[in-house]
């Protein structure tokens, strides 16, 4: 079992038996260790969850230039199942992490992180399997060993602020698809080259996740019995609510990424000014930021379950919306609404699992069977979108598949 190398935090812990049946208020809802580990895990959520959403500078990127020869269907897988994996991953490191490993898990999952990411740099153009291998599977798997812990941890310190400090780790992942789309568009559109600069931002990546290493503790103790697993799922399979909130996210995100991956290259193929094209995802993600920051305010009095939905049928309408994509400003209007829906969507999915966990213990294993599920939408959705795009780019067909499943999806969960 992994411990706290510190005398601090050893002192610290407490059974997890005996935090199961005290009051709420030996939560210490903050301190030192407390917001560090936030800062921590919000680091995380900027390197691993944030550089997956910036997935479309390399969509187009690889589509016009570097993987020239595959279609744009075949290029989104590589997107696809490395978001599948960051989230999918939770099912085995769930498990792990309420058994104790949580400090295996980050130094495994940061230290093959910054590996993959340094060999995509020796990737060779048009050799679609080095992506592949380094980029979707590499950067997937490290990434996904990293998410579920970041976020759990945090349940460790805080219960009646929980909504609150998730939303500021979740808030991570977009500040990351800010500058990582900013980053990366600057350097490959100059000099340094395809290799030089992955490499420039690999370095950042590894730097934030040491930090993110050293600043995050764990404060309870692991249960003395693992959980059967069997038994969990016996139980989760007669929770009406976790099973239904679960299907609907696998469902819901087989469409959410569509404006992620394809929005920049749909600005550039239908002529827009390129530089403005770059800063197409950076509008989204920065409204985005500005989104998963703000349910921390009103999630407790609206309801975490009715944010959840609210904000899923937002981001259905605006996917149709983008239809109409043909000037700079349809782009921009879809980019600041999607975007700050799809924030709320995205942060109010880890506090709503939360709400629906009875046990503490079992939020490790709650949270990653859900993602791993719901993994399985995307690794289908961009692909689909690839397909009905085509190599002549009819733009209305994926958007109306896509926003009409997501509505359909809505509705269901509003009935």
């Amino acid at each position: 079992m992994d411990r706290p190398d510190t005398a601090t935090t050893v002192k610290e812990e407490m059974p997890l038996e005996n935090v199961l049946t005290s009051s709420t208020s030996e939560f210490p809802e903050g301190g030192f260790a407390g917001w560090a580990t936030v800062t921590g895990a919000f680091l995380v959520q900027f390197c691993g969850f944030g550089y997956t959403t910036s997935f479309g500078v390399y969509q187009d990127f690889y589509t016009r230039e570097y993987l020239s020869h595959q279609s744009s269907a075949a290029i989104s897988w590589i997107g696809s199942i490395n978001a599948l994996l960051v989230i999918s991953m939770g099912l085995v490191v769930g498990r792990l992490y309420d058994r104790g490993y949580f400090y295996t898990l980050m130094y495994c999952g940061s230290a093959l992180t910054s590996f993959s990411l340094f060999m995509l740099s020796l990737a060779q153009p048009n050799r679609f399997y080095q992506v592949l291998l380094s980029q979707g599977l590499g950067v997937g798997i490290g990434s996904g060993i990293l998410y579920i812990p970041s976020m759990a941890v945090v349940s460790h310190y805080f219960v009646k602020r929980r909504a609150l400090a998730m939303t500021i780790v979740a808030s991570g992942s977009s500040l990351g698809a800010v500058v990582h789309p900013i980053m990366l568009n600057n350097m490959l559109a100059g000099p340094l080259g395809f290799g030089n600069a992955v490499r420039a931002s690999a370095g950042l990546v590894t730097g934030l996740l040491f930090i993110a290493c050293l600043l995050m503790r764990t404060r309870i103790s692991p249960p003395k019995h693992s959980i059967d697993m069997r038994k969990v799922l016996k139980k989760f399979s007669r929770d009406g609510a976790y099973m239904a909130a679960t299907v609907g996210m696998t469902l819901f995100i087989a469409g959410f990424y569509y404006p992620l991956f394809y929005l920049q290259l749909d600005a550039i193929s239908h002529g827009l000014n390129k530089k403005f094209a770059f800063y197409s995802l950076v509008i989204v993600n920065v409204s985005a930021f500005v989104g998963r920051l703000s349910p921390g305010l009103y999630a407790n009095a609206l309801g975490v379950d009715n944010a959840v939905t609210i904000s899923a049928g937002c981001c259905s309408a605006l996917i149709l919306g983008m239809i109409g994509v043909k000037s700079v400003t349809s782009v921009a209007v879809i980019g600041v609404i999607y975007g700050f829906f799809a924030g709320v969507y995205i942060s109010t999915l880890a506090p709503l699992l939360a709400v629906l966990t009875d046990d503490i213990s079992e939020l490790g294993a709650r949270m990653g069977i859900a993602f791993a599920v719901s993994g399985l939408g995307n690794l289908i959705g961009t692909p689909i979108s690839g397909l009905l795009l085509t190599r002549s780019f009819i733009w209305w067909r994926p958007a109306l598949f896509n926003g009409v499943e997501t509505v359909f999806i809505c509705w269901s969960w509003h009935c």
